[in-house]
């Protein structure tokens, strides 16, 4: 550690203690060349999770930027603001790697938002699912709308292999 007085490039420690609750390392020091002392903090570093966009691109995960697409799809629902923050705040802490696919955000936001609001889901996967035709729309909703014993079985066949699909993506199969 180099003096901040004089410049020399070494320092003695002489006394270590925690700080901030055991996070940060509080040492005190003294320079041999000057003999003034002064302190530092060390301090753990945490590498930021990384997000691969479909480009290839790679970017810092930014949970305001997920808080912003969760809140639009839902504006003027009866969704509590900090149910959504919670979720976006919290997100990066259940990445086990270092790296997630922005596909992989899209789809653990889709799965929250479909056990929170059906109508914010709608709103997060014509975003998400880049719907461009009414049919994707209906087709979404008419998903969200059935209940198991009304189905036909050849549709149940293939929705569940699409939701299979969806949750193999996420590894939860």
């Amino acid at each position: 550690m180099n003096c901040p007085f004089c410049g020399h490039p070494d320092s003695r420690v002489l006394d270590s203690r925690p700080s901030d609750e055991g996070s940060v390392i509080r040492r005190r020091r003294e320079c041999p060349g000057c003999k003034r002392r002064f302190t530092t903090y060390e301090r753990a570093q945490v590498e930021p999770l990384l997000v691969i966009k479909r480009s290839g691109r790679k970017e810092t995960f930014d949970p305001n930027k997920l808080l912003r697409g969760l809140s639009l799809a839902a504006q003027k629902r009866p969704i509590d603001p900090e149910v959504l923050q919670e979720f976006a705040f919290g997100f990066e802490d259940t990445v086990k790697e270092m790296e997630i696919t922005s596909e992989e955000i899209g789809l653990r936001s889709l799965a929250f938002l479909k056990n929170l609001d059906p109508v914010a889901y709608i709103r997060f996967a014509s975003v998400y699912r880049e719907f461009d035709s009414l049919e994707n729309f209906i087709e979404e909703v008419r998903k969200l709308d059935r209940k198991p014993g009304r189905r036909k079985a050849a549709r149940v066949e293939e929705e569940d292999e699409l939701d299979l699909a969806d949750e193999a993506k996420l590894g939860t199969v």
